[in-house]
């Protein structure tokens, strides 16, 4: 399972995604990151494989960053969970 996760400009907490495959997260990512170099479309739409009927949308304007990483036993090795805020509690 592969996670695309959104960091938006003004909040603390990112929106993700899962996708069962690398290619699907791979696609996925390059569509927002598409989004964040063109600002087109304006809304980004994302749905999720794992929970059916989980869908995402945001406003591209609204939108900081993007990244994709492969979903593990839960934490890395350090023994944190992988993510743009994993440093906030050092």
């Amino acid at each position: 399972m592969y996670i695309v996760e959104l960091s938006m400009k003004h909040t603390a907490l990112p929106m993700s995604v899962q996708k069962q495959t690398k290619e699907a997260a791979d696609d996925a990512y390059a569509m927002v990151l598409n989004a964040l170099k063109t600002g087109q479309p304006v809304i980004v739409e994302l749905s999720c494989d794992k929970q059916e009927g989980k869908k995402l949308s945001v406003l591209v304007s609204e939108l900081a960053a993007v990244q994709v990483y492969e979903k593990s036993g839960g934490a890395s090795s350090s023994g944190k969970a992988a993510g743009f805020f994993a440093m906030a509690n050092e």
